[in-house]
């Protein structure tokens, strides 16, 4: 009896590495000929690249070096797992520095890899693309809302814009005390409505059918709004959540001070002193859309770093 030849699937593995205001994060990731990602790892380092880049226009010494020790450590990942091909990504912060050559001449001197500091129409982009390609039910078209820690990108199908409003950078600008005060909080929601009014003239905000967040903002809030004992991705992933649990959960979370923040089961350490502005952000966002629910993705610009990664190795 002839023996059937069994075709042996073509497997890609890459590695995206994210460096944003707040966060520096690593995705190594298997993607087959049909497009599934399987991870491989996936980490998050807070290393606050951002910190007081609004006010002095420089990464500092100390953001630098956190950011570098990182890099170490996500090189090392790296070479045991045989990646085929990596990309570095760099967003908000990355835009705004004066000392940009330091942090590039830093990152390829301990990965060998140099970043690419991306604008904020292809950060939308790839956020929309790793956002929305594992989702199901998704009414077109959807409106897929990044907030990252300097800036947030909105993308809506050829339409996407980037504006300079995130959890870092409003926690800095305005929220000082502990808990902010109201007149802190109002502070933030005048810069909000501005940014997000310029955001709707590029970007019909009103058009989304459904409105997709991602990130660690978006997914802490929902975890709140959802009563989780513990942070589960497997749960806030494609979760549908109305507006009503998660206008409270923001409220909550702006209100509490930092040691009842620090307190909550599903908060990473790295979000603690910067959740309430991000909240905020999230909340602005959800009144200016105005749709009754938000669908939560746990997928993002890694994930859309990674897909592209593979289609060009394919």
């Amino acid at each position: 009896m002839a023996h059937l030849a069994v075709r042996e699937t073509r497997m890609t593995r890459v590695a995206a590495i994210d460096c944003g205001t707040n966060a520096l994060r690593l995705l190594i990731a298997d993607i087959d000929e049909a497009g599934m990602l399987t991870d491989v790892v996936r980490l998050m380092r807070t290393v606050r690249l951002g910190e007081g880049v609004d006010r002095t226009g420089e990464f500092s010494a100390a953001a630098l070096e956190r950011t570098f020790a990182v890099c170490e450590e996500y090189a090392s990942f790296i070479a045991t797992h045989s990646v085929e091909r990596s990309r570095f990504v760099a967003t908000s912060a990355s835009r705004d520095v004066s000392n940009r050559a330091q942090f590039v001449d830093g990152v390829v001197a301990r990965m060998g890899i140099a970043p690419e500091v991306i604008e904020g129409t292809e950060e939308a982009g790839l956020s929309y693309e790793g956002a929305t390609r594992s989702l199901t039910g998704v009414i077109a078209p959807a409106l897929v809302v990044d907030i990252g820690g300097g800036s947030t990108e909105f993308v809506l199908g050829e339409q996407s814009v980037s504006v300079n409003i995130g959890c870092v950078r409003m926690t800095e600008r305005h929220l000082h005390s502990d808990p902010p005060t109201e007149a802190e909080i109002e502070l933030v929601r005048a810069d909000l409505a501005e940014a997000i009014a310029r955001a709707a003239e590029s970007v019909d905000l009103r058009a989304a059918g459904t409105l997709v967040g991602v990130a660690g903002t978006v997914t802490t809030v929902a975890a709140r709004a959802l009563g989780l004992s513990s942070y589960d991705p497997q749960i806030l992933h494609g979760a549908i959540i109305g507006r009503a649990p998660l206008e409270q959960a923001i409220s909550d979370l702006v209100a509490m001070t930092r040691a009842e923040r620090a307190a909550l089961p599903y908060m990473h350490p790295g979000r603690v002193d910067v959740i309430g502005g991000g909240a905020l952000v999230l909340g602005a966002v959800m009144e200016a859309v105005g749709l009754p629910t938000l669908t939560v993705s746990e997928c993002d610009i890694l994930d859309g770093i990674a897909y592209r990664l593979a289609a060009v190795t394919t």
